[in-house]
């Protein structure tokens, strides 16, 4: 029996991957490695290269490998892409994945844990936000998570299929073997070090007059490992008959744009220039999670989502990996 992780060799998807075989589980990953990395896995992972929409190369895989559960990551994640491009991401997160989780339901699997987003709720109308927060989200990739979320719901109530979705915040930081590396580049974390380390001459800002104390965005930052670790307490709990349900990530606080690239100048001792641009289509003003049903009902506890761990520890990988995963 095995666990099949789609998007595994993403960001967040190469990180649990590596906390499961730490604890000794069977893994399987499909990603199409459209901005995946396969020197993000060990090479003795199986590992496919495909779409999640591909009907027989999953059925095959299902059927191969005696999958039990699934790990769902595999999804395009950028805001401004989504707002510029809307077909792109409903094609690839929706269409693509209503035929994937078809597949799992024929089969016979009923555990999947779903990757999802603050992005759901759009521009919030109280903070912090609570799972039972009005969603609406101001931009098509929300849209689409959020109308994968109401698939698995529905599925559950007709089929059975039992789900923890996980709706996490910004996704930051790194491990000794993986870090956060996307061509393009569109997160602020990676783009702040990537200026600290001389890739690029600043940083941008997009908009500095939102109505925060310092014009700013403010975001909620976890580090990718306690994203990870929360995963897999979310398989833990369907696999002793929890119940479906939905879970924010975060660390409970928030930090502004500004606040971040001063964090990253004491960290690294470098002096990061910033140049201001104006705001991206579809981003809210303000996110910040409150993550305590996580806490209680999964027994999760963040321990690595202070903002100076999680920007020392991608600042080191990015000092290791000076090209990314092609320095491999």
């Amino acid at each position: 029996m095995a666990i099949l992780v789609t998007g595994g060799a993403g960001y967040i998807g190469s990180v649990t991957v590596e906390q499961l075989l730490a604890r000794g589980e069977r893994v399987v990953v499909l990603d199409d490695l459209y901005r995946g990395h396969r020197a993000a896995l060990g090479g003795d992972i199986p590992f496919y290269q495909g779409r999640i929409g591909d009907r027989a190369l999953v059925a095959r895989i299902l059927k191969e490998h005696q999958i039990e559960s699934c790990m769902h990551f595999a999804a395009l994640a950028f805001v401004g892409e989504s707002v510029a491009d809307p077909a792109k991401y409903f094609e690839n997160n929706v269409e693509q994945g209503i035929a994937f989780i078809g597949t799992l339901v024929g089969a016979g699997v009923r555990r999947i844990v779903f990757s999802s987003t603050a992005a759901t709720y759009g521009e919030p109308e109280t903070i912090p936000i609570l799972e039972l927060s009005r969603q609406w989200p101001t931009n098509p990739y929300g849209w689409s998570k959020l109308f994968m979320e109401r698939l698995l719901a529905s599925y559950d109530h007709a089929y059975g299929l039992k789900f923890v979705s996980l709706r996490y915040f910004n996704a930051s930081g790194a491990t000794e073997r993986n870090g956060e590396n996307h061509d393009p580049e569109t997160h602020l974390v990676p783009n702040v070090l990537s200026a600290a380390v001389g890739k690029e001459p600043e940083v941008a800002v997009f908009g500095n007059k939102y109505p925060t104390p310092d014009g700013t965005p403010i975001r909620d930052y976890v580090h990718v490992v306690d994203l990870a670790d929360a995963h897999i307490l979310a398989l833990d709990f369907l696999r002793k008959g929890g119940k479906s349900d939905f879970m924010n990530l975060g660390s409970g606080t928030g930090f502004s744009v500004l606040e971040v690239i001063e964090t990253a100048r004491k960290v690294t001792g470098k002096p990061i220039r910033i140049r201001i641009e104006g705001p991206r289509p579809g981003d809210p003003a303000r996110l910040v999670a409150d993550a305590e049903k996580a806490k209680k009902v999964l027994g999760w506890k963040p321990a690595m989502s202070d903002l100076a761990s999680i920007i020392r520890s991608q600042w080191q990988w990015q000092v290791r990996n000076p090209r990314g995963y092609a320095s491999e």
